[in-house]
């Protein structure tokens, strides 16, 4: 492990070197700036070593397609007495359209049969480009009706939740409008009964009978009501009598009865 003076001082030659004429910015010098300029110095001589082989490589390759070009062309002076130098203008744009043409297609020569394949390659290239592009512009067709289908779907939900609060906001004031009328009504309800326990209160103070009091009144009534609807048949069951042609004295018996639980129930009425 390196010792922390020498991380600093080969830091400090990185930045010099990095820096050049130039000023070096200051910075707060510790281990961790340290640690890290000198993890960064060291991934800076990695990538320069590794451009510096690149470049090497290259180099040695172009030094080796410049052999094999002077070869190519010193065998064909010897073969045809050819030299590109001899051609003229439009030969040598010729020649160079061939060579930018071989160069685009990625050809191994310049034979007919590589050009051909070249080509057919591209062909079928552009084929299934053209393929893909169409089913991309039906995908495309597609998505975009169920784009305009949503956005007209959003906007009726929108229109749909707009009346669905404006109707929730109408029946809220509804109920709490009714809510208060319930209170009210509740309030009043209280102050009734209220009220009538006070006046019993103070007829029973007075001497007044219970008999006399709403709920007996109350009780009183429906006894009423039940009495008049038991009479009913047995007034029309005296009603019958009356219509007939019977034996007098007979006659009168009914009638006296009838008479009679007519007073029966007037008396129990009464109680």
């Amino acid at each position: 492990m390196e010792e922390p003076e020498e991380k600093e001082a080969q830091v400090a030659a990185w930045l010099k070197k990095m820096f050049g004429d130039h000023p070096i910015p200051q910075y707060e010098v510790n281990d961790r700036t340290t640690e890290i300029l000198h993890h960064l110095s060291e991934r800076n001589r990695v990538r320069d070593r590794d451009g510096h082989l690149v470049i090497e490589d290259l180099k040695q390759k172009a030094s080796e397609y410049e052999s094999e070009a002077k070869h190519l062309q010193d065998l064909l002076m010897e073969s045809v007495n050819f030299s590109p130098a001899s051609l003229s203008s439009i030969g040598s744009r010729y020649l160079n359209a061939l060579v930018d043409s071989a160069v685009a297609l990625e050809v191994k020569d310049t034979s007919v049969s590589s050009f051909l394949s070249a080509v057919n390659d591209l062909t079928s290239d552009l084929f299934r480009t053209k393929s893909k592009n169409e089913e991309l512009k039906l995908e495309l067709s597609k998505l975009e009706k169920k784009l305009t289908a949503s956005l007209v779907l959003e906007k009726c939900l929108r229109e749909d939740l707009k009346k669905t609060e404006l109707q929730l906001s109408t029946e809220r004031a509804k109920v709490n409008h009714r809510l208060q009328n319930m209170d009210f009504l509740k309030a009043k309800s209280e102050e009734s009964r209220f009220g009538i326990r006070a006046l019993e209160e103070k007829l029973a103070a007075r001497g007044m009978e219970a008999s006399l009091s709403h709920q007996s009144l109350v009780e009183l009534s429906e006894k009423l009501e039940e009495l008049k609807q038991q009479t009913i048949p047995l007034k029309k069951k005296l009603e019958s009598y009356l219509d007939l042609m019977p034996d007098p004295s007979l006659a009168q018996v009914k009638i006296e009865e009838a008479k009679r639980e007519l007073v029966s129930f007037a008396v129990f009425f009464s109680f």
